[in-house]
Parts: C-alpha cells; structure tokens; sequence
C-alpha cells in the first residue's frame, strides 16, 4: 500500500457547496478518499491531493457579507478552484456557511497533508498588493483624524461626530482586513486560525 493510500484509507466523502452568484451555477466540491471532484456548471474533474501545489487562505470582505473567507488551489492540469464561506441565497442576501466550511476546509488540509507531497501554504493577500493597500489605508486614517481635530477647532461638533464615527468604522473594518491578510506561509497541517470562521 503507498503512503497516499495508506492515508487515505477510511477517509469518508464531504462535500461543500457554494453560489458565488445569484444568477451563476453552484460550485460543488466533495473529498473523496482519493481527491477532490468538483463540479462548476457544465464542468467538473478530479483533483488528486498529491496534485495539489498551492494553497492560500485569505479574508475577502464584500458590502454585503464583511465576514467571508477564501480558500484558493492550484494543482497539476487542473484549472484554480475558489471556495468561499458564504452563499448567495436571494437577490439582498448572502449566506454564511462558517460551520460547514470550516469543517470542508480543516478536512482537506488534514488530506492534503496526510499525502505527504510538498505543498506551499500561503495567507493573507500578496506582497504586492497589501503593503501598498496598507499605506493608502493609513494615509485615509490620518487624513479623516485630521479632518476631525479641524472640524472640533472650528466648533462643527456635528460634523466631529460624524467624521469621528466613520474614521472609527473605518479603522475597525480596515484594521480587521489588514490584520487577517498580513502576507504569510502557514503548514499545510496547521491552517491559520485567523482565516479560518469561528464555529
């Protein structure tokens, strides 16, 4: 018996499924003690863990769901798959699925892992696009801080609240995503806590 199936031996199928859109076909994942099969609209294939190159877990916010999570694969002559913690369900409302995902994602790391084949695990956005990401954030914080201490000098309180609460949104939700997105390598057997929603 190879180590691949030595691993995988018991393994029992678990599926996770998703509506990145409302007007869009589902993307249906199921590990199976061989690999992943996924299923997106008119196409699907077969993904053997000891094919899988790359992983990267991140935190991808939208306006309507701020806590949404994003696992991404890239594998041998397979095209890259996105599963994502939350669902749209009606033309206003998306879905979080934090339990099932979580359970999905832990899961296909321990398979993964368990192969044995070197994979790099990468969190949080790319160099490239957080650090710059991050200057422009905190350049806005100070402009609004300042804009605040200004409004107070001049005796528009109303506007000093008003600002104050946004800069204080801002920080929150801003602060949130550069924190969770901080570029990284994680195990392939320890996925990162922070990218990962609470259950």
């Amino acid at each position: 018996m190879t180590n691949e199936r030595a691993a995988e031996s018991g393994d029992t199928d678990i599926a996770y499924t998703y509506r990145p859109s409302i007007m869009g076909a589902p993307w249906e994942f199921k590990l199976t003690p061989h690999g992943i099969d996924w299923v997106v609209g008119s196409r699907s294939g077969h993904i053997p863990y000891r094919s899988v190159r790359r992983l990267r877990m991140s935190y991808k916010p939208m306006s309507m769901q701020t806590h949404r999570f994003v696992t991404e694969i890239w594998a041998d002559d397979a095209p890259k798959l996105q599963i994502v913690s939350t669902s749209w369900k009606s033309m206003v409302e998306l879905e979080r699925q934090d339990k099932t995902y979580a359970a999905f994602i832990t899961e296909l790391h321990r398979r993964v892992a368990s192969v044995g084949t070197p994979v790099q695990c990468l969190q949080g956005r790319s160099q490239v696009a957080y650090w710059p990401g991050l200057v422009v954030f905190i350049g806005v914080a100070l402009a609004l801080a300042a804009t605040t201490a200004r409004a107070v000098e001049s005796g528009i309180f109303g506007a000093a609240v008003v600002i104050a609460a946004f800069l204080a949104l801002f920080l929150w939700q801003g602060g949130n995503f550069f924190r969770r997105n901080r570029p990284g390598v994680y195990r392939v057997d320890e996925p990162p806590a922070e990218l990962m929603p609470k259950t």
